[in-house]
């Protein structure tokens, strides 16, 4: 039985040690390389933490000295915290006196934050290369239980106060032993990593390589800015398999790069961390008709994903895309308050129960237990799931379909309205690109903020009402040249929200 997603990479050293593992834009390590680093990284970082269990902060960077420090900070028996240097002050003060790090290791040439500045810093490059400790690492592993953490990933703030979720190492093995068997990834994949690797999207990146024994390449952030740069390194570095956050996918189609050099060598595009246009879709398959395409569903609490849809027909620009079936060993139900859910149609709280649910959110137990709680249709026995906030519905065959966020859902005229619906109605419009709901309590109006290529109040208004309910057509249209983002590219509602109430919506 696994225990340790180490076993992964171990077993990568023994059948393929010349083979490469990890590649950025300037340097690789093969999974031999990989395996004595992390070996010496774990020796260094024992000596600081070695009852074990333990928080390790990684200032990371977009390079693969990253991740070795993560899986030696792993193989030493404590877990790590991805940091990005570059966050506010203020969060970085937030996630430490959460946290409380026994020590940093340094995988970036970029300058310390000052919240973390006194805390003892090991740099990679100088570890990396030291001595291993074979019979202390043979002591952590003995003592090692799957239910140990692997890492903590904070939420991206989106919601307001950050929280920290903790991960197992079972959990990160369901998911890999999931998606590499459903989704057929082997030895012969090539990702091409997209996310930062503070975003749990890079998680299923890392640990499907470490599982089939395949190849990740690491994109430049600077890359998708320059998207032909972008598609010359897919093509370059043969990527096959790419899991990318759906902003990531709608940029290509907003710069219509494709119609310029088309990276002809993908075969599998996976998405998640947000709904997929099917505009979006549709132009990524027009140019790649060949390639399987998945939509990933889950928050960060069940470790990336629970239910995934392959998808296996053709979708109009105006229609949605469903969130699939449940990967095997995930519990997906749906709750109204107490009650099962199951009439095709009939809405209700996306819930789950099984291996892939996250430990909780650390040093915060009341906010564990309000979303981290007992199955109410179990009272034989303790079994936690987790509510995870969205609204879901099945349909005649067993699928899922996304209806938005429950904390979404205002009262307008005396009617339940979820602005998630008017978001995907708007969004299908070629006038738009992203858009976003508020509710505007002093004047009771809907307010539908969008980014497009120039304002089309008119135009917009006219199709919801082709498509809408009268009652959910927003009252109120603002267009902007950008709506506001956080740092993995999701809308950040409460800037947006906090910028409409003072008044300073930017509209040139």
């Amino acid at each position: 039985m696994q225990t340790n997603v180490l076993e992964y990479l171990w077993k990568q050293e023994r059948e393929a040690p010349e083979k490469t593992a990890f590649a950025d834009g300037n340097s690789s390590l093969t999974y031999g390389q990989l395996a004595r680093r992390v070996r010496s990284v774990a020796t260094a970082v024992a000596q600081y933490a070695p009852q074990g269990e333990q928080p390790v902060f990684v200032l990371i960077d977009r390079n693969i000295q990253t991740v070795a420090a993560f899986l030696g900070i792993v193989a030493s028996g404590n877990f790590y915290v991805p940091i990005d240097p570059r966050l506010p002050k203020a969060r970085i003060q937030s996630m430490y006196e959460t946290m409380v790090p026994q020590l940093m290791i340094r995988a970036t040439t970029r300058p310390v934050p000052c919240p973390i500045e006194s805390l003892p810093m090991l740099d990679y490059e100088t570890i990396s290369a030291g001595e291993a400790d074979n019979s202390l690492l043979a002591a952590v592993s003995r003592r090692h239980l799957d239910t140990n953490p692997l890492y903590c990933i904070f939420t991206s703030g989106s919601t307001g106060v950050p929280k920290g979720v903790l991960i197992s190492h079972r959990s990160v093995i369901d998911l890999a032993e999931n998606l590499s068997g459903e989704l057929e990834l082997d030895s012969r994949s090539v990702f091409g990593n997209q996310a930062p690797f503070d975003f749990d999207v890079s998680t299923k990146d890392i640990y499907l390589t470490l599982k089939t024994g395949g190849r990740m390449e690491v994109l430049e952030k600077k890359l998708f800015t320059i998207t032909l740069s972008l598609v010359d390194r897919l093509i370059d570095r043969q990527v096959n398999t790419i899991i990318w956050a759906v902003p990531a996918l709608k940029i290509i189609a907003a710069l219509d790069t494709f119609h310029t050099r088309c990276p002809q060598g993908l075969r599998k595009i996976m998405f998640s961390g947000e709904v997929m246009p099917c505009k979006t879709l549709n132009y990524w398959r027009q140019y790649l008709p060949e390639a399987v395409y998945v939509n990933l569903y889950g928050p960060t609490e069940i470790t990336c994903n629970c239910t995934y849809y392959i998808v296996d027909r053709s979708f109009g620009d105006g229609e949605a895309l469903p969130i699939g079936r449940p990967f095997g060993n995930s519990g997906v139900f749906l709750l109204d308050g107490d009650k099962l859910v199951t009439a095709p149609g009939e809405l209700g709280e996306i819930c789950v129960r099984g291996t892939c649910l996250a430990l909780g959110y650390y040093h915060a137990p009341e906010r564990t237990n309000d979303v981290f709680c007992q199955n109410p249709l179990q009272s034989n026995y303790p079994e936690r799931i987790y509510r995870t906030g969205d609204m879901g519905a099945w349909d005649d065959s067993g699928i899922l379909w996304f209806h938005g966020r429950r904390d979404t859902m205002v009262k307008h005229q005396g009617h339940r309205v979820e602005l998630g619906e008017v978001e995907c109605a708007a969004v299908k419009l070629p006038e738009i690109n992203d858009a976003c709901c508020i509710y505007d309590d002093l004047s009771e109006q809907i307010v539908l903020c969008y980014d497009g290529p120039q304002a089309a109040d008119r135009e917009i208004t006219r199709a919801l009402m082709k498509s809408l309910p009268k009652i959910m057509v927003p009252g109120r249209l603002q267009w902007m040249p950008v709506l506001p983002k956080n740092k993995n590219g999701k809308l950040d509602r409460p800037a947006l929200r906090q910028m409409f109430l003072a008044g300073n919506i930017e509209t040139t």
